[in-house]
């Protein structure tokens, strides 16, 4: 069939390679038997909608009729979306690096016309460019290999799919599941980290939310000050650098450089729901946190909310045809926005100068601004208002607007956090309907679905949308108290044992029931959003707190313990888990009995300001018992008053009435429990 079949997809990303010369395919099957019965390799290009890199080739190489003439005479050309299929995407990912490539997007592979990986990469220019070959060059030899070399290329192929499914090796040392293993994993970390600018040493930087989160959990048990710093700082950089939008709000991707100051300017759903979870965690001391978590916020409600309440994934990096071009300012364009004295001080406090601080232009950033006295400070939200208003006039980014359920799940709590921490109904609020959305029109029956796009459903979803909704769910019930959150959660942590679970402990990432791929990998490392087994481990442990059932306990112990290899091994891959280890280990549920009135609130205000990341809040009526098997089961509220109970492991403290008790209660490492 000699045609583009693009056009009939829902994929932002897909549809942007609609009218491509390219005769491009979407995977399935009839993509593989077109392959099958040309007898040609197929080339399988993974891409984004908000991906630089991605729009280059597609610009050098995709809408070009010479290079797609070529493409279309030697392959079956087949293009995916990798949020939209991540289940393709990890699989010829991890092949790529398999392969010593280091991986990343575009991701380019030549698989036998059974969907086997045997070469790939990334990016490929139109013609030779730094030691990279011309992309006609790869295609013709990759091509003359799989017709003069047929069975050395599937060979290559089958080992390669014998080394992806083979168990990682185990360490030689392997540590039991006990703080040490978690101390050890801090210090480990800690070497790698930029000390004076937070995130990782070197460029690029990456937020790193699962290592931030894991090392700020550590600092918060262990009261280490090496730590609370470094998680300060790489906070405090992340709201004070280029890679925030300082003008509209929002999160980048990455920072190419050692500062933090110029981003890869896409902005992901993913990125700014886990950045709300990070800075509500100290929104009670920072007032600049608080800014940007109702910054963060405020963006997400204008730029990414869609009909129904639920989020967009993304936002491009390009416009114009230009990276950045939407977010970037010169002195000119503040003279012609502002009035000079306002252009002046907005100049220096976003160090947006003649001659600029990137090839010639300015990216807006606190780092290298003036320091402000207070009325200075006090101008700025009006002005960065117009500027807003100024830059909306602008042509922009391309909005990738088909809905995620793990990306939103990640985004709901964030917004649940942020809500609880500040006592902000607003944010609870639109927390609560984005779920709504994911809950009922991604459902079908006690399943969830992947993505959403013009009432079309990707299902069955993965295991990080069951995953990551139940932690979702969970954070929700933190906020609100609503026990159906409860159900939501454990309908959907059944869901994933049932339709996910390998029988060792794990998930694989596909369902029982999903398209049969050439692998049906159990991935346990963290990538930009957390590995569902971190976060299905972490939910596990807060139901065990919460309902006294013991089969969460044992599901989680199990989870760990076939982890454990993986943990040990690798410790910046799987720092969710890490966490998910600690909150096992130091697991505390608070209970506040008859949770009305502003004695309860005081009580409730108090849990909201700990710095103890292991709280597990639950919130009763003066009478509603808890089950018998429950540690909790039978407490009440002491003379009347509202009172909070804390138990750990089986055991409860005695009953506390007073905000001021329950805050030295909350952050006591030697609290007695009975």
């Amino acid at each position: 069939m000699s045609e583009n079949l693009l056009r009939h997809e829902t994929s932002p990303y897909l549809l942007q390679h609609r009218d491509n010369p390219v005769h491009w395919r979407p995977w399935g099957p009839d993509a593989l038997a077109e392959a099958a019965a040309s007898d040609k390799p197929i080339l399988l290009s993974v891409g984004y909608a908000a991906c630089h890199w991605c729009h280059v080739m597609a610009h050098e190489s995709f809408e070009d009729e010479t290079v797609a003439a070529v493409m279309n005479r030697l392959f079956v050309n087949i293009k995916v979306d990798r949020e939209e299929r991540p289940d393709i995407d990890q699989i010829y990912m991890k092949a790529l690096q398999a392969l010593g490539d280091q991986g990343g997007w575009p991701l380019t592979m030549f698989l036998t016309p059974a969907g086997a990986p045997f070469w790939g990469g990334t990016y490929f220019p139109k013609t030779p460019l730094y030691g990279r070959p011309g992309f006609v060059a790869v295609l013709e030899a990759v091509s003359d290999l799989w017709q003069r070399e047929r069975g050395k290329v599937t060979g290559q192929a089958g080992r390669l799919l014998d080394h992806l499914r083979r168990p990682e090796p185990s360490p030689e040392a392997m540590p039991a599941l006990g703080p040490d293993l978690l101390d050890r994993a801090a210090d480990s970390l800690l070497s790698l980290m930029d000390r004076e600018r937070g995130g990782t040493r070197g460029a690029p930087k990456f937020p790193n939310a699962s290592v931030l989160g894991f090392l700020d959990r550590t600092a918060g048990r262990t009261g280490r000050r090496d730590l609370a710093q470094l998680v300060d700082t790489t906070l405090t950089s992340l709201c004070e650098g280029g890679i925030y939008d300082h003008i509209g709000g929002g999160l980048a991707r990455y920072s190419v450089d050692a500062e933090w100051l110029v981003p890869h300017f896409e902005k992901m759903l993913y990125d700014n729901g886990q950045l709300l979870t990070r800075l509500a965690a100290h929104a009670h001391r920072s007032g600049l946190f608080r800014i940007r978590i109702d910054q963060v916020a405020g963006w997400m409600a204008r730029e990414m909310r869609l009909e129904g309440g639920a989020f967009a994934a993304s936002l491009d990096a390009d416009s114009e045809g230009e990276e950045g071009r939407f977010y970037i300012w010169t002195p000119d364009a503040l003279a012609a926005a502002l009035p000079p004295a306002d252009a002046e001080l907005v100049g220096r406090a976003y160090d947006i100068r003649p001659g600029g601080n990137w090839e010639g232009v300015s990216v807006p950033n606190r780092l290298r601004g003036d320091r402000l006295t207070d009325d200075e400070q006090d101008r700025l939200p009006a002005l960065l208002a117009t500027l807003r208003a100024e830059r909306e006039t602008r042509p922009r980014p391309g909005r990738d607007d088909k809905i995620l359920a793990d990306w939103n799940g990640l985004a709901i709590t964030g917004l649940a956090d942020s809500g609880f921490r500040l006592d902000r109904p607003d944010l609870i609020e639109a927390a609560e309907t984005a779920y709504r959305f994911v809950a009922t029109t991604m459902a079908r029956g006690d399943r969830l679905g992947h993505a959403w796009k013009d009432g079309r459903l990707v299902f069955p979803g993965f295991a990080g949308d069951l995953a990551g909704m139940a932690s979702a769910a969970l954070a929700l019930h933190r906020a609100t108290g609503g026990a159906a959150y409860i159900e939501d959660a454990i309908r959907w942590l059944d869901a994933l044992e049932r339709h996910h679970g390998d029988g060792a402990g794990g998930f694989h990432f596909t369902a029982d029931d999903a398209e049969e791929l050439v692998l049906r990998p159990v991935e346990r490392l963290d990538e930009a959003t957390p590995n569902p087994h971190g976060l299905a481990a972490s939910a596990h442990v807060r139901l065990w707190h919460l309902s006294g059932d013991d089969r969460w306990r044992a599901r989680a112990d199990r989870l760990l313990e076939a982890a454990r290899p993986v943990m040990v091994g690798n410790v910046f891959g799987t720092a969710s888990l890490l966490s998910a280890l600690d909150l096992r280990l130091f697991g505390t549920l608070v209970l506040i009995v008859s949770s009305e009135g502003q004695e309860a609130e005081a009580l409730l205000g108090t849990v909201r300001a700990a710095r103890n990341p292991n709280l597990i809040l639950d919130r009763r009526a003066d009478g509603e018992m808890l089950p018998p098997a429950h540690p909790a089961h039978g407490k009440k509220a002491v003379g009347g008053k509202p009172t909070a109970h804390l138990c750990r492991e089986g055991r409860c403290s005695l009953p506390v009435t007073e905000a001021a008790a329950l805050a030295a209660a909350l952050d006591a490492p030697d609290q007695v429990f009975i």
